[in-house]
């Protein structure tokens, strides 16, 4: 697709091309064919372009003057006068007393139709106050029903969207930061033109996308009968060029991560620390991916310690079920539970787990000893007399070994297939529920 722009003309070569650069750049940036140049043409002259861009550079398809500039003292001193819309003359409606318009709606004597216009749709425009064919303000009453508002929480989440807010809650997300391209653009400067367009395409979907776009210009120009781009060159400026580019676009992402500070999810910093892996990195950053990951270890051990702390309190309460569960949702997959901590919890769940205990309250145990950690090490002290309990004891006997024994089974069975790990937990606040990223 073409585009215009201004150019200057810079010099003239004796085979009579022009080279050009953009109006108010500093070097010659292409050359441009004679014929294409206005007859009086000179040095220093700029030009309306009409230019496309394409993977082998910018191609300029025609040249014209510019127009003239008006001077302030001309415009300052000139009227210009557009002209007043002709109207035409409008429709006098005369209604005779005590007609049924006049009694229903006295204030819009003299007023015209100008309220009685008929809708886009064809049917006519029903009146605001309640009248129509139904009568005694029907549609009035139903759009008064419509806009009344909903008590309880449904009408609440309607009344924030309406307003263009997401209803309060635990589930609303914070904003993403947003990501600039100050150190794209910089790279982008300092390259050769014949390089810009190959690097715009690595900026949208690296190598696959350079190719892609070979193939379509190739496409183009098989149907316009022109010969195919070089596309061993352009993949080998592609493979040159991709360092650079990689590294500016993680340069943005890291830059936006440092100035979120604690409004960043961990693990979008996560993923932006493990980036820094995958590019080739300069001093500065080299700077910029030590301090980052830095604040990464500083905010998981937090949580780590916050992860302890829950389960140590809820311990020292009596709340067994409450550690059992949280001991399961570790801020990281590969968090380890303390020995002292893991004893403690495996003893308080072996305590709780009685043969007295309430059928529900012993299910509910044992469903969150086989989540934990420690459902190797628990030994509940019995099963209540419930066939449900007995049947989930038989089933969990290859998870936690000491069941067996308790439901007289002489060889566990072996453990289930255990599901994919949960998600690890980013934020643990105070003593309510804790969030996932």
């Amino acid at each position: 697709m073409s585009r215009y722009t201004d150019i200057e003309l810079t010099s003239q070569s004796p085979g009579g091309s022009w080279t050009w650069r953009a109006a108010g750049a500093r070097q010659p940036k292409g050359t441009v064919s004679g014929d294409l140049v206005p007859p009086g043409g000179r040095v220093g002259d700029v030009m309306r372009a009409e230019i496309e861009s394409g993977l082998e550079g910018v191609e300029i398809i025609s040249l014209t003057a510019p127009k003239p500039l008006r001077s302030p003292t001309e415009s300052a001193q000139r009227i210009e006068v557009l002209g007043a819309p002709r109207s035409d003359p409008g429709v006098v409606l005369s209604l005779a007393r005590g007609s049924r318009l006049l009694r229903e709606r006295p204030e819009r004597e003299g007023r015209g139709d100008r309220d009685r216009r008929p809708r886009r749709d064809g049917r006519p425009q029903r009146d605001r106050r309640g009248g129509g064919p139904e009568g005694d303000g029907a549609e009035r009453r139903r759009d008064e029903g419509r806009r009344r508002p909903v008590s309880g929480q449904e009408g609440e989440g309607q009344g924030a969207r309406a307003a263009g807010r997401a209803p309060s809650g635990a589930g609303r997300r914070e904003p993403r930061p947003a990501v600039s391209t100050t150190h794209r653009n910089a790279a982008l400067a300092k390259l050769r033109p014949e390089q810009l367009p190959v690097a715009e395409q690595l900026l949208r979907g690296g190598i696959p996308a350079v190719r892609q776009a070979i193939e379509e210009q190739n496409a183009s120009a098989k149907a316009a009968g022109q010969p195919p781009v070089a596309a061993d060159a352009l993949l080998a400026m592609a493979e040159e060029l991709l360092p650079v580019v990689n590294l500016a676009g993680w340069k943005d992402r890291a830059t936006a991560a440092q100035n979120a500070g604690r409004a960043m999810r961990l693990r979008e910093l996560r993923a932006v620390v493990a980036a820094s892996r995958t590019v080739s990195l300069d001093d500065e950053a080299r700077t910029l991916a030590r301090s980052l990951s830095e604040s990464l270890n500083e905010r998981v051990a937090h949580l780590r310690e916050e992860w302890q702390k829950r389960i140590d309190n809820a311990l020292e309460s009596g709340r067994v079920l409450e550690a059992l569960q949280v001991s399961a949702r570790p801020p990281e997959i590969a968090t380890r539970c303390p020995a002292d901590l893991a004893v403690r919890l495996a003893q308080g769940a072996s305590e709780a787990m009685t043969a007295e205990t309430p059928p529900e309250q012993w299910l509910a145990l044992l469903a969150a000893v086989l989540d934990s950690p420690v459902r190797r090490t628990v030994r509940p002290a019995g099963v209540p007399e419930s066939d449900e309990a007995k049947e989930a004891a038989r089933r969990a006997a290859g998870s936690v070994p000491e069941l067996a024994k308790l439901i007289g089974l002489p060889i566990p069975p072996p453990p289930p297939r255990r599901p994919p790990p949960r998600r690890p937990l980013t934020r643990v606040s105070g003593g309510g529920p804790a969030t996932e990223p």
